[in-house]
């Protein structure tokens, strides 16, 4: 097999022995849509010895555009299944596990403990928040990423640098998603080479580590930037966490944050309805006391936003649930 790996195995920073070391790595990889699908090419190609795919999605047509590693006979076919088959053909040597199932709280911690670098190609920042606990838990490096429209970024976090929170302490107010805001295919391809080249960069240790650094592309006015986070401290307080559903008890207090046209029927059967913008009026009627308060959206977002006002109000207990996978 030196033939296939001759052309990077001739690079002084990789050798016989760097070849080896990526075929004795185990990665995680987080989504295997528009940034997973040239992440997952990229490091089967180089020969990372095993991948561990996660993702609950199937595919769609909408998403050939921007995921090359499907063709219209892989529609209605997991994503992580499609996957797998399309790797091993391009290298048989692989060890690919598929896991069709979304990434939570309660499979994240196994998940990292197992594998020597994660990567976050999931269009979530739920998952994002998740990952980022998990692997800083476990001193585990994370290469995250994101892209929609014509813009997109890449960092290296935990495993000896700061976390995702460190750097990013809140969610924005509003978050777009390649439905809601479009995205061109091959910047994701460009974004997602960027995340294997992080990978390979750390697998091999090559200099500078891609730890603790930030590199984001604008490609309407084609251009890169970036910035460094290494003396970036993490959260003093006891930061807001994302719960599964099966963790709410009856005990809780859960406030489904979605408008009755959004979600007729509530998230769960205990849930009050109150909008991110009505929170006012829970504090009101509600005091604060040893109830958990469950607060939850889709994405996390309005959670998070609707937790920060609880937080004024003097709520200490609360808890955020994503109800689904994406970034609105």
């Amino acid at each position: 097999m030196t033939a296939r790996y001759a052309r990077q195995i001739v690079l002084p920073e990789v050798g016989d022995i760097g070849q080896a070391r990526l075929a004795s790595a185990k990665v995680l990889v987080v989504g295997a849509g528009g940034l997973g699908c040239p992440v997952l090419q990229y490091l089967a190609a180089a020969g990372v010895g095993e991948l561990v795919l996660i993702d609950h999605d199937v595919v769609e047509e909408t998403n050939l555009h921007r995921q090359p590693l499907y063709t219209m006979t892989d529609i209605g076919a997991f994503k992580v299944d499609a996957a797998r088959a399309a790797l091993l053909r391009l290298n048989p040597t692989l060890l690919v596990s598929a896991l069709a199932q979304r990434l939570a709280v309660g499979n994240a911690a196994a998940l990292v403990t197992a594998v020597d670098v994660v990567v976050d190609a999931a269009d979530s920042l739920a998952t994002t928040y998740v990952l980022s606990d998990a692997c800083l838990q476990r001193d585990k490096p994370l290469i995250s990423a994101s892209a929609v429209g014509l813009a997109g970024y890449v960092g290296g976090f935990c495993g000896g640098a700061p976390s995702y929170r460190a750097v990013f302490p809140d969610m924005p107010e509003r978050a777009a998603n390649c439905s809601s805001a479009g995205v061109l295919g091959s910047l994701l391809g460009i974004i997602g080479s960027l995340q294997a080249q992080c990978v390979l960069q750390l697998l091999l240790g090559i200099s500078p580590s891609p730890l603790g650094r930030l590199l984001s592309f604008d490609a309407r006015r084609l251009t890169f930037g970036g910035f460094a986070f290494h003396n970036t401290s993490e959260p003093a307080a006891d930061p807001l966490h994302f719960i599964d559903i099966g963790d709410v008890t009856t005990d809780d207090l859960v406030v489904d944050l979605r408008g009755l046209e959004e979600a007729p029927v509530p998230a769960l059967a205990q849930a009050l309805r109150f909008t991110a913008d009505d929170i006012d009026a829970f504090a009101a009627s509600y005091s604060p006391g040893k109830n958990r308060v469950v607060l939850c959206c889709p994405s996390g977002v309005r959670a998070w936003r609707a937790a920060r006002l609880l937080q004024k109000h003097h709520f200490e207990n609360i808890a955020l649930l994503a109800l689904a996978g994406s970034r609105t």
